[in-house]
Order: structure tokens, then sequence, then C-alpha cells
């Protein structure tokens, strides 16, 4: 007997609504007469959604564009004032905190340093929560209400059937943190609203935990150098390394939630002491700690900022040192070439294993020492993967740049929005 389609009204103009507003959010402006043929809708089911989502100041008029003969054709497109979001980056030096509009352009931003306290996760929640009182003091009429705030955090995230997400990051020392319920329970998640977010009492502003090597990758799959790819590896690099791998245009989770860990698949067999305690991981090489580590070991002498934790100035100061002349230069220029090749292989490995159209590398570390590494890199790539899929993947820099981790837990909850089609959290009124 044959199945029976189970979709509600309901449910099919919700489906509607979101294949409207994902073809204008990515596409747009876009006229009514050009949805029809790109989502595919009649266009009866066009107008409808269409005035629907102006009505609800979803969207709104951008001019119009002249017809064959006919009258001009009214442009649509998202608009981006009618609500904002919230990106938290817990990186390794600070806790980043933006609030952006519904097109992710910046309206504010905060970002508290990581001190000796390092990554305890009472003091890294009330970073968050610091951050946050400072950018939401921005959320007004103008920006329109809160649709939700999304974190990256460094680890594995766990979703249990009851609720709350945990994070287990075993390189800061996070074993199954309850850190949703921490959030919720903050003085910044007051009964889990906050002043200006356009949620009634009772309603809570949506909070979402993610990955952050996966929250950098959703941003380079929607806005950089993944667009477009169905099957890609995002790779973020900084004092650790991991991976969001995409498969069929989504992103890859495993059984648990923990695949893309790349930075800890082993490169030497008993080799170099890793930060999670295990020895000869892809981190342990390419990661920006190990990579100063090893320029130490070379006789090389990282600056003060170095010495006082700062690797991205100790990082740039290596890539200085390259540039000059002597011993120590040379022993430089061996760091790095060691670094390439050590990240080829590790690519090679991505190349073998997912066969993806495009490997981005990006991260602070990535992006600094990047373009300097890439052509060794691709060089490496080639000579340790098979080489059909070799000759078929693009290795390529992130192009978001240093906030891409931010950017991306902004889309957590921005994708709930367009995938319910412009509906709002319960509780909150986009404003028109």
């Amino acid at each position: 007997m044959g199945g029976h389609d189970r979709r509600t009204v309901r449910d099919l103009r919700r489906s509607n609504r979101a294949a409207v507003l994902r073809r204008l959010y990515f596409e747009g402006p876009l006229s009514r007469q050009e949805l029809a043929p790109a989502t595919g809708l009649s266009s009866g089911s066009i107008s409808n959604v269409a005035t629907e989502l102006l009505a609800e100041g979803v969207l709104e008029e951008a001019g119009s564009v002249g017809s064959d003969g006919g009258r001009p054709r009214r442009l649509l497109r998202v608009a981006p004032h009618c609500a904002c979001l919230v990106g938290v980056d817990v990186g390794e030096t600070r806790v980043r905190v933006e609030l952006f509009d519904l097109m992710l352009g910046e309206v504010a931003r905060s970002e508290q340093p990581l001190d000796a306290d390092g990554h305890d996760a009472e003091f890294v929640v009330r970073l968050i929560e610091k951050g946050l009182t400072a950018v939401l003091a921005h959320v007004d009429a103008a920006t329109g209400p809160l649709l939700g705030v999304g974190v990256g955090v460094p680890g594995i995230v766990e979703h249990p059937a009851d609720g709350g997400a945990l994070v287990h990051g075993q390189t800061i020392g996070w074993d199954a943190v309850p850190l949703e319920a921490m959030l919720r329970e903050s003085v910044g998640f007051p009964g889990g609203r906050f002043p200006n977010s356009g949620c009634t009492d009772g309603d809570r502003v949506p909070l979402y935990i993610g990955n952050g090597a996966k929250t950098l990758g959703q941003a380079e799959m929607w806005f950089g150098a993944g667009r477009g790819a169905r099957d890609a590896v995002i790779a973020l690099i900084g004092s650790g390394v991991g991976a969001c791998v995409v498969t069929g245009g989504e992103p890859y989770a495993g059984a648990s939630s923990s695949a893309g860990e790349w930075g800890h698949t082993v490169l030497s067999v008993g080799g170099r002491a890793c930060r999670c305690g295990a020895r000869g991981c892809l981190e342990a090489y390419v990661g920006a700690g190990a990579v100063l580590e090893r320029w130490r070991e070379a006789g090389g002498a990282p600056d003060a900022d170095a010495a006082a934790g700062d690797e991205e100035a100790a990082l740039a100061g290596l890539l200085e040192a390259a540039r000059g002349e002597g011993s120590a230069a040379d022993a430089a220029r061996d760091v790095l070439a060691g670094t390439a090749e050590y990240l080829g292989a590790g690519i090679a490995d991505l190349v073998n294993l997912f066969n993806p159209e495009r490997i981005v590398i990006g991260g602070w570390a990535g992006l600094l020492l990047g373009p300097q590494l890439l052509p060794a890199v691709r060089e490496t790539t080639d000579a340790y993967a098979l080489r059909y899929p070799a000759a078929r993947t693009a290795v390529e820099l992130c192009r978001l740049g240093p906030d891409a981790v931010t950017v991306g837990a902004a889309t957590l909850p921005l994708r709930r929005f367009l995938d319910a089609g412009g509906s709002p959290p319960a509780g909150v009124a986009l404003s028109v």
C-alpha cells in the first residue's frame, strides 16, 4: 500500500515561505517573476507568500526593473532591520560577542580577553554575560527584536534528549560542562529573557550552542569560499585544529556530533605530545602553539608578546624572522616548511577520506600562515593524496576573516528563522 503525504496546509505554507525567503536571502533582490522559476512555485503562491512576508515586515521592496514592453517589475529583498541576531565565539584567547542585523551586518561587538582563569567554565560564562550586556544595549526599534543567540565553542557539543547542551572540550578541561544551563541561570539570562528582546514574559530567548569549527564551516559555506559546493571541508587552524565536513550540502555530525575532530587524527604514531593527552596528533604539529614550540626547539626566540602568551604576535614574529638572513632565518624557514608539509599531509587525508570539491583553510593561524604556506601545502597535498581525487579538489583560504566563527554562530538562530519561513520564535513580534 502506498504511503500518504502527511503534510498539512500549515506545513505546505511554511515550506513555500521558506523557499521564497531563502532565495531572497541568498540571491535577492529578485522580482516575483524571477522567484517563480527559481523556487518552482506557482505565481499565485509567490504572490501570496510575498504579500504575507511584506505585511510582516520580513521583506521590503527594493526598487524596480524594466520589463519587455510591460510594467516595471518590483524587486523584493529581506529587510535587514526587521530583527537581529547575536553570535558568540568562545575562542582561545578571548570571548567575542557580536550583534548583527538579519543580513549579518555588524551592529555592535564586545571582546573580553581570557586571563589567568583561562577556560574555567564559570569564568567563560561571566565573560559571555558581560559581552551580551554590552551588545544588547544596542537592541532597539531600529534593530528589531532579538531572534536568538548562537554560541561557538571549542569541543564536542552534546544535545541530550532531555535538553540542555553539554560541552566536552578535552583540550580545555571541559568534561560534560552544562553550558546551556549555566548560561540560562546566569544574570545575563534573567528568566531566559533579555531587555528589548521582543520576548514576552515566560518566553525564552532561543539559545543555540555548536562547535566553533562547525559554525565557521557554516559561515564559509553560506557566504565565503565554500559557497556553491556540495561536498567540502572547512578547516579551522588556531591553537587548536578542527574541521567542518560538509556532504551533500549539509554539515556531517556523526553518531555523537564529534565528526570533524581532524586535529586529533594521528599524523605520527608515538609522535609529539598533544594537548588532548595523546601523541602524534595533527594539532601537535600544525596548531599555533605547536608551531611555536618547534620554532623554540630550533633556536627561535619569540618576542615578549609571545612570552606573555600572545600566540598571534609570536607567529607573526616567526614569519618576520623567515624573511631575514642568516642561521636564525634559515631555522624559521625550516619550521614553516615543516608546517606546510605536515598540513599538506593532513589535508591529503581529508582528500582521500571525503573526496571534497573544496578544502578551505581558516582560523586565525590558518589565515596568518596561509598566504605564505599555501603553494607548498598544495604541492604536499598532491604528493600524499591519491592523484584522481586530488586533481579535483581545490585548496583555498577562508574569505570571511577572523570573525568567521562569530558570524557562523549567528547563523544558528538565522537558520532556524529561514527554515521556519520567517516565523519568529514564540513570543517575538517582528517590527513592521
